[in-house]
């Protein structure tokens, strides 16, 4: 016997496939609104329009530089927490620094959001911290995509990437191509994890160690969620300075493969860092992470930043000029190595001592 039909068709709207365009136009209108904040003169299309424009001026023989990154598993921290106004910042701090390390200042920025469900209220937390992100950094967050997808995330999930866009005078390019052997290398403080071993710190933090996100640890001085959503800094203010005073010939923002893996992207073809490790102390949290799981050396310092976000190449000779100057800025800091040339036979462009 055929199958029976049904005596009306079946009607299916999009909200029954799991897309709920009000809520997505209450993220959009929310983003729209603190956007707007951000906006400079030379925002000339932004949020809504199916393109961004901004009119590129000041500038004699421009040149732009992009970057594009995400806050990677930073995320399960802020979801599991229920706190969601800082990873906005995290990303567009993260993204800044990578330009601000070839001299560019930033432009313009764009987010791209996507959740399982969405949650407009949840979104409208990571929008004002990725708007307070551009307010500090100077820069214009003028569109991005606010994208749906359900069975794609977990529930209560989401993701988050940026894109930036800056620029530089031409002959203010910083690419390294400058530094030489006898460098002193500057090593300017982290607030913390940044955004970079999130996945190995949740596993001893909550399954090695059974913490709780408010368990409070006394060498931390606070509790864990307060220590793993600490913001990931801007360089960029210092990082001016620096370049003003021409004291800087090259930078590396130590992220994701610590010192080890960073260093050497700024360093031209046969120099290498000389690190001195006993020039600083890493914070409570990294030697608390090598401590829960026993990390070998090696590992742990292409894991984590060790408690350095930056590290500035400065000729030798004027490293007194630049203390003098980061002194003024209040700025945390150690003089932590210097170049030297590759040694015959060595591989690592970063040598331990």
């Amino acid at each position: 016997m055929p199958a029976s039909r049904p005596s009306r068709p079946i009607r299916f709207r999009y909200k029954d496939a799991g897309v709920d365009i009000a809520e997505a136009d209450r993220a959009v209108a929310a983003v729209r609104r603190i956007a707007a904040r951000t906006f400079t003169r030379a925002v000339m299309a932004g949020i809504g329009s199916f393109g961004a424009a901004y009119r590129l001026s000041r500038y004699r023989r421009p040149v732009l530089v992009s970057s594009a990154d995400g806050v990677g598993t930073k995320l399960k921290v802020a979801v599991m927490a229920g706190r969601h106004d800082t990873v906005g910042e995290d990303l567009v701090n993260h993204c800044v620094n990578d330009i601000a390390v070839l001299g560019a200042d930033p432009l313009f920025f764009l987010d791209y959001f996507a959740a399982g469900k969405l949650d407009a209220a949840v979104a409208r937390q990571v929008f004002e911290g990725l708007a307070r992100g551009c307010l500090v950094n100077g820069c214009a967050l003028i569109g991005g995509e606010t994208a749906e997808m359900p069975g794609l995330y977990a529930p209560g999930d989401y993701d988050l990437a940026g894109f930036i866009v800056g620029c530089v005078e031409r002959e203010r390019l910083v690419t390294g191509g400058a530094i030489r052997a006898g460098d002193s290398l500057i090593g300017l403080a982290s607030s913390g994890l940044h955004t970079n071993g999130y996945s190995l710190a949740r596993k001893l933090l909550f399954e090695v160690a059974g913490y709780r996100l408010d368990t409070y640890l006394p060498e931390l001085g606070c509790t864990v969620d307060q220590e793993l959503l600490k913001v990931h800094r801007s360089y960029l203010e210092v990082l001016r300075a620096l370049r003003s005073k021409g004291l800087f010939r090259g930078a590396a923002h130590i992220t994701g493969g610590g010192i080890t893996d960073n260093t050497p992207r700024m360093l031209p073809a046969g120099l290498a860092a000389e690190i001195h490790t006993s020039s600083w102390t890493p914070p409570p949290i990294f030697q608390l992470l090598r401590r829960l799981g026993n990390v070998p050396e090696e590992d742990w310092r292409r894991t984590f930043n060790l408690g350095v976000g930056m590290i500035v190449a400065v000729p030798a000779r004027r490293l007194r000029e630049a203390r003098r100057l980061l002194d003024r800025l209040g700025e945390n800091y150690w003089i932590i190595g210097r170049v030297v040339e590759q040694p015959r036979g060595e591989s690592a462009r970063v040598l331990y001592r």
